[in-house]
């Protein structure tokens, strides 16, 4: 058994430490060294690995230092990438991690899009996806193609959905402005706008999600909705948008000109 903590980072990271019953930590996307490290002291901590979804600066950065503090004895879980070279232990698509402190096995997938390699894990229900997929949104698509991405999504909703959703940015307002402008008539998203907001007005994080909460409010998830295809036709006539990543595709370019 184990429970999840988030340590802010920077202006909107939040590294992800899983704590087990004998104190015993992991934490995922570790950007900065110095708030996992002020973390684990405060709350008396034995840090002994980290998970690495992807390779951009603000989830590795402090993969060193935390090493150092360490004496050289974490394990870090990652992708096979040329950026990552501090990962001791590779993993890929449906990779089984026994990690007895906390649970019997982790499951990894591979969810290309935001990046070429990045990978999510799935822990006992709790899914740790990095910049893939956002409450109410997704990442940007900076070395895949929208249809790397838009399967990565899918694969990611077809998870049950009582499955909590752990994404490494607090972006989720920025998202809901999107999402109800392109479906602003959708009750779900109303509930779900007013429930952020309090949240965020106490200065508690909107994560984690989940899979379900998804389904009902991510418009990257709800590209075959009619509401949504009619939406996309109307703002972008010109293009063909016969199927599912097409839409994706339009939708996406609508988000990063929002």
């Amino acid at each position: 058994m184990f429970e999840v903590k988030s340590i802010p980072a920077f202006n909107d990271n939040y590294i992800w430490c899983l704590i087990s019953t004998n104190k015993q930590a992991y934490v995922v996307d570790p950007g900065s060294a110095d708030a996992v490290i002020a973390f684990i002291e405060k709350h008396e901590l034995s840090l002994e690995g980290i998970f690495i979804t992807h390779h951009h600066h603000d989830h590795i950065g402090g993969i060193e230092s935390l090493q150092k503090y360490c004496q050289n004895k974490l394990t870090v879980y990652g992708p096979k990438s040329n950026f990552i070279p501090q990962v001791t232990h590779l993993v890929s698509h449906n990779t089984k991690l026994p990690i007895p402190s906390l649970i019997e096995s982790v499951l990894v997938f591979e969810i290309p899009g935001h990046t070429l390699d990045h990978i999510a894990y799935l822990i006992d229900g709790h899914l740790f996806c990095g910049d893939t997929l956002f409450s109410a949104g997704c990442g940007r698509l900076f070395e895949g193609t929208p249809e790397q991405m838009y399967c990565s999504l899918q694969l990611l909703s077809q998870l049950p959905k009582s499955t909590l959703v752990y994404s490494a940015h607090e972006y989720t307002l920025s998202n809901l402005k999107f999402a109800d402008c392109v479906e602003p008539n959708n009750a779900e998203l109303k509930k779900y706008i007013t429930s952020c907001n309090h949240l965020r007005n106490t200065n508690t994080p909107t994560l984690p999600s989940t899979i379900e909460t998804e389904l009902k409010i991510n418009p990257f998830l709800r590209v075959n909705e009619s509401v949504i295809i009619n939406e996309l036709k109307n703002r972008y006539p010109e293009t063909q948008q016969n199927d599912a990543v097409t839409r994706f595709a339009a939708l996406r370019k609508w988000k990063d000109n929002f």
